[in-house]
């Protein structure tokens, strides 16, 4: 396969840590620790990667010692321990820790245990006039507590599924961990989304609580949501109770519960011991052609899995603010809650990503003293080209990492960042999966960064990339696989009784591995490198490229605002290749501009990907959590009808698709 352009063998890295970071970073302590205890392989003084890469490579070949090291560093509490930690390692059916009981909400409240940290703040709580309001741990508990007592009263069992319409709020929070504590079923919906999207998703669970915003505030102005409520609320025959939050001060409708009277009892919380894997919550993937998967995780696994990645690898603890900008209807909100996990405090910023202006999310950062700050790639992008000098206009010395996910970011980002944030800061562009609520390769606090690139797959992660012949391949383009089970993997999809959707979905072209959909390379240096969607790869005369690879070159051109890059196979053996084009204000695609995106393609990528059309459209069409949506435009292209090839209810901006439905249509 030919791949796309490789980074030399060995370059200067952006940023490499200091040794007393690298003494300090609790993935140090850990190693040494495991050594000692566990079997892992002894460090490797003055030499980080190396060390590094032995700590991954006996942590996925030796799955069962490394988890249970884990759970006896993060201190997991087993009310019932497991005689074993790993039952049947095939994928999918993988069982993690047999006949142990927990609680994942009990974990989540330790630190309010803590009298000398019971007063100090679990959660920041931040809105579009960027003030923080604190909440404090011991206030969560006593609201998580009165309010699971307020469920088990309404008839609310382990098992039932409780949802929510609901911002990023300290009421979703405690709401989540209420639920947790009673040992129900999680799942929930940004207020952004319309009643059609949120019934698309809650109907396939059945739940019998509905938590619903009265409406919220994004980008200045008021938003009313009293009518989709009442149009969730007949759309959802199983609800048996109605919570109002009344952001916005209204009262409650008729036969709704006020959230003031259900939290305020200060009951001490009673934590339901689960089995591992009971299911914790329902996430959805995105739904562009049709439902979408309702993906079951459970208490256990998410448990461990948000430990390892919170503490080994975002390096994250008691003294850290852990601020990731993101909604409830995106996998990065439960993954944020979670630091409550390692006694982190946690920003929750309910607002605008560009309200009053684009420096917004930095803004947050430093009046919360956030040390870890979480964004898009995209909003890293739009500061760049906005001209965003953060570390020049804000305090952010307390920010020792910026990470991104949601696409993966441009080089030209990791610059900025380090041109324009602190030359002396981590980047961590990291990469996962709603389905497994967590990340692949990513965050490493001992590795140095190198432009471009992910620092490592994570421990416990077997990632690899693989060739169309299942064969692994290093410095070469391949399909993102993980070879062995990660315990949050999902434990099946809801309404999936032969576990036949489940497996099609990760296990069809490679039987017995996780096929995840990306093109990755894994380079001989241990990083990392993603190139986007698989099953939206450019394959023009044999040469493959991930959509990526052209958003990053072409949209370095400031009249580039976003792209959209598909590759259509024509019916007759032909293969068209569109870029659809966003401009930016006052732009125009012109003679000159279409010779520099063309130009820019051929030099920086590979003359074969020079686009057959470049093609300015209004704006590029995205999924309810951001992201391009690719496949479903290529459906729309090759002619498929609108009703097949996308679930307008999944999209941003539904209007947008009909430009490319036209197209199909006139092309066909």
């Amino acid at each position: 396969m030919t791949t796309a352009p490789q980074p030399a063998t060995q370059p200067e890295p952006l940023w490499t840590p200091g040794e007393d970071r690298v003494a300090r970073a609790q993935v140090t302590r850990f190693h040494a620790w495991a050594a000692e205890r566990h079997g892992a392989p002894a460090p490797l003084p003055g030499d980080p990667a190396a060390s590094y890469a032995a700590l991954h490579r006996w942590s996925v070949e030796r799955l069962p010692d490394f988890w249970r090291a884990v759970a006896a560093w993060c201190d997991v509490r087993f009310s019932t321990p497991a005689p074993q930690v790993l039952a049947d390692p095939a994928m999918p059916g993988a069982r993690w820790f047999p006949g142990a009981t927990l609680n994942y909400a009990e974990h989540a409240l330790r630190a309010a245990e803590d009298p000398a940290r019971a007063d100090g703040p679990a959660l920041l709580y931040v809105d579009e006039t960027h003030e923080p309001v604190p909440v404090s741990w011991s206030a969560l508990r006593a609201q998580v507590g009165s309010l699971a007592a307020e469920l088990r009263r309404l008839g609310v069992r382990p098992g039932d599924r409780v949802s929510a319409y609901l911002p990023n709020v300290p009421q979703a929070v405690v709401a989540l961990l209420a639920t947790a504590a009673v040992g129900a079923v999680w799942t929930s919906c940004a207020p952004d989304f319309g009643a059609r999207s949120v019934l698309d998703r809650f109907q396939q669970v059945e739940p019998v609580v509905l938590f619903a915003v009265d409406g919220y505030r994004y980008g200045g102005k008021r938003h009313d949501r009293a009518d989709t409520v009442a149009e969730l609320r007949a759309g959802l025959p199983t609800v048996r109770a109605v919570v109002h939050v009344p952001l916005l001060g209204t009262p409650a409708p008729e036969g709704a519960l006020e959230w003031e009277a259900l939290t305020s009892s200060g009951a001490e919380p009673v934590f339901e011991q689960v089995p591992f894997d009971h299911p914790l919550w329902v996430l959805y993937s995105s739904g562009t052609t049709g439902l979408p998967k309702a993906i079951v995780q459970s208490q256990g696994g998410i448990l461990l899995e948000h430990l390892k990645q919170l503490a080994l690898h975002c390096d994250l603890g008691p003294e850290d603010r852990f601020f990731w900008y993101t909604s409830t209807g995106w996998m990065m909100w439960n993954f944020l809650v979670s630091g409550l996990l390692v006694g982190s405090t946690v920003v929750l910023y309910d607002g605008s990503p560009g309200h009053p202006d684009t420096a917004a999310q930095w803004r947050v950062a430093e009046r919360t003293g956030a040390t870890l700050f979480g964004t898009s790639a995209a909003y890293v992008m739009a500061c760049r080209k906005a001209e965003v000098h953060p570390g020049r206009d804000f305090d952010l010395s307390r920010v020792k990492c910026v990470a991104t996910t949601g696409s993966p970011l441009p080089p030209d980002g990791f610059r900025w960042l380090h041109d324009e944030v602190a030359e002396d800061m981590w980047i961590a562009s990291v990469s996962g999966g709603t389905d497994v609520c967590s990340c692949f390769a990513g965050a490493v606090p001992t590795l140095p960064v190198h432009i471009g690139e992910l620092q490592a797959p994570c421990l416990g992660t077997d990632l690899q990339a693989w060739d169309a012949q299942g064969k692994p391949v290093t410095d070469e383009v391949g399909e993102l696989i993980v070879a062995n089970p990660m315990p949050s993997m999902p434990i099946r999809f809801w309404n999936d009784p032969d576990g036949s959707r489940y497996r099609d979905s990760y296990f069809e072209m490679f039987p017995g591995v996780w096929r995840h959909g990306d093109w990755i390379t894994l380079t001989s240096r241990g990083s990392v490198v993603i190139h986007g969607r698989s099953d939206s790869t450019l394959n023009r005369q044999g040469v493959r490229m991930g959509s990526a690879d052209i958003y990053e070159a072409v949209e370095r051109l400031p009249e580039i605002r976003e792209s959209l890059v598909i590759g259509v196979e024509e019916p007759d053996g032909g293969y068209w290749m569109p870029l659809f084009v966003h401009l930016t204000p006052g732009a125009t695609l012109d003679d000159a501009l279409l010779d520099r995106i063309k130009s820019t393609i051929r030099t920086q990528l590979s003359p074969r990907h020079v686009p057959d059309e470049v093609i300015e459209v209004p704006a590029v069409p995205h999924t309810l959590t951001g992201k391009r949506i690719e496949v479903p435009v290529k459906r729309l292209l090759q002619g498929t009808p609108m009703e097949k090839a996308v679930n307008p209810g999944s999209v941003d901006d539904a209007g947008l698709l009909s430009f490319y439905e036209e197209l199909g249509r006139s092309r066909g």
